[in-house]
């Protein structure tokens, strides 16, 4: 902008010289060649514009103080120009000088950065993508650390806030419960008055024994057991019927084909009054009415049903008072989740019968016999064949989860036992840092000894989580599991 000014200026007073310069040149034309530069030609007086002016000034003597005036103006505005000109080069100076001094500044920041990183990179040891490769591995760690912190502070909290809730629902349905709990095996034992009954049992050439396996499906044996017969069957029921045709016969005395046939009809009769009478019974206890007759007799049925040595019948009605007592603590319909906890294992008494898993059968059984859909969803959902969509689905599945863990209701074989607890170690010492792993208290709590080297406190909290997980996706198993992760470092020395 200053430039365009001072432009300006210097054509303004270029174009005042040329004017004074013109004016000058005119009026020498006008004077003639006679007139010298020293001296003016004087006109004749009384000629027109020549003549003396009335106030008796001269008239020659106004071009040149005006000519004076503005060569004065006109130095005075070169000069004004030439100040701007060297106050311009004097910023344009200053400018470039700073422009320099940043450069070298920037210079000397660069050649020390560089210095710096040399200098770090000696103390290090490192190179620069070294350096950041261990800066993420340290942002990682650190991150690592705050989630695993994270994760086992949420869930500290979570875990005695869920325990407080538990332990008060569950402590007001126990007070309330306190089912009973049978063993039951796969052999039935009848009692003789004395060893010669047992040829008679037998038969000329096995013919009574050969009857008597024939219609209960059962096998009888009549061994070296002292004063025993041995009833071998896994069907409960039929298994029961065996028992009550032999009791019959050795009551009776009478021992041959044709009153074998007629012991059993009467067995069978008898038996299935019983089994309608333990139907109602167990309808009464949880207080569940207008079941339909069949479902009242297959109901009957499933007390001479064992799952893992644990009564069925019993079993369904402790689930049923649970569910009861739960729906009520939750705001749920008890009368549903009762019903349903009742006859979610109805299907276990016609396992031989129909294929299919007992949950499903169980749910197309009480569609048939006219029960809600809300109790036969319940029942088809309680070991997730199909994904509980009502909280009574739920609430049956704790029910049953509740009734089958708690200590002594459910008996198992000792190599089943086994296999559980060497499949719980394998699954947690598969994991990078573990030592040692120990399954203890019948398999309910997993120890796990980790290197302390390998494994630092937050990954230890990890590492339990991992393998909880990894239980719960690969493994079958009632109740819960508790996972143990322990973390020891020890420094031992001798004082000599």
């Amino acid at each position: 902008m200053d430039v365009v000014l001072i432009a300006l200026a210097a054509a303004a007073v270029t174009a005042v010289v040329v004017t004074l310069l013109l004016r000058t040149r005119a009026g020498a034309v006008a004077l003639g060649p006679g007139h010298h530069a020293g001296k003016r030609a004087r006109p004749p007086r009384g000629i027109g514009l020549l003549a003396p002016a009335p106030d008796g000034r001269d008239p020659d003597a106004e071009p040149e103080s005006e000519l004076r005036a503005r060569r004065s103006e006109l130095a005075r505005l070169e000069e004004q120009v030439r100040a701007r000109e060297a106050a311009l080069q004097a910023r344009e100076q200053a400018q470039a000088d700073q422009a320099r001094a940043l450069e070298r500044e920037r210079e000397a920041v660069g050649a020390a950065r560089a210095d710096q990183v040399r200098a770090l990179e000696r103390v290090a040891a490192l190179s620069p993508g070294q350096a950041r490769q261990a800066l993420l591995q340290e942002l990682e760690n650190e991150v690592r650390h705050d989630s695993a912190r994270i994760i086992r502070q949420a869930e500290e909290e979570t875990r005695h806030e869920a325990d407080r809730r538990a332990r008060s629902i569950i402590t007001a349905c126990m007070q309330r419960v306190a089912g009973g709990h049978a063993v039951e095996t796969t052999v039935s034992v009848v009692e003789l008055r004395s060893d010669e009954l047992k040829g008679r049992i037998i038969g000329k050439e096995g013919r009574n024994i050969r009857a008597l396996e024939t219609l209960t499906g059962i096998d009888f044996l009549v061994d070296d057991t002292p004063g025993a017969v041995l009833l071998s069957g896994f069907d409960g029921v039929r298994r029961e019927i065996a028992r009550m045709t032999l009791e019959r016969l050795l009551q009776d005395g009478r021992i041959h084909p044709a009153r074998i046939e007629e012991a059993y009809e009467q067995a069978s009769g008898e038996l299935d009054r019983r089994v309608v009478e333990l139907g109602e019974q167990a309808a009464f206890d949880v207080g569940v009415g207008g079941l339909n007759p069949e479902l009242v007799k297959i109901l009957g049925r499933l007390h001479f049903r064992t799952s893992y040595g644990q009564n069925v019948l019993s079993h369904s009605v402790e689930c049923a008072h649970l569910a009861g007592l739960l729906a009520a603590e939750l705001g749920a319909n008890a009368k549903t989740a009762s019903r349903a906890a009742l006859l979610h294992d109805m299907g276990k008494a016609v396992s031989h019968e129909i294929e299919g898993p007992h949950a499903i059968v169980g749910g197309r059984l009480a569609r048939r016999y006219e029960e809600t859909e809300a109790v036969a969803h319940a029942m088809e959902t309680h070991h997730n064949e199909i994904e509980p969509q009502t909280i009574e689905a739920v609430i049956v599945q704790v029910a049953d989860s509740i009734s089958g863990a708690r200590p002594g209701a459910r008996g198992q074989t000792l190599e089943r036992y086994v296999t559980r607890l060497h499949d719980l170690e394998a699954l947690a010492a598969r994991h990078p840092g573990v030592e040692k792993v120990y399954a203890i208290h019948a398999g309910r709590e997993i120890r796990v000894v980790v290197r302390p080297e390998e494994v630092d406190d937050d990954s230890a909290a990890l590492l339990s989580r991992t393998i909880a997980r990894a239980v719960e996706a690969e493994l079958d198993y009632p109740g819960q599991i508790k996972i143990t992760v322990i973390r020891e470092s020890r420094a031992t020395n001798y004082a000599r």
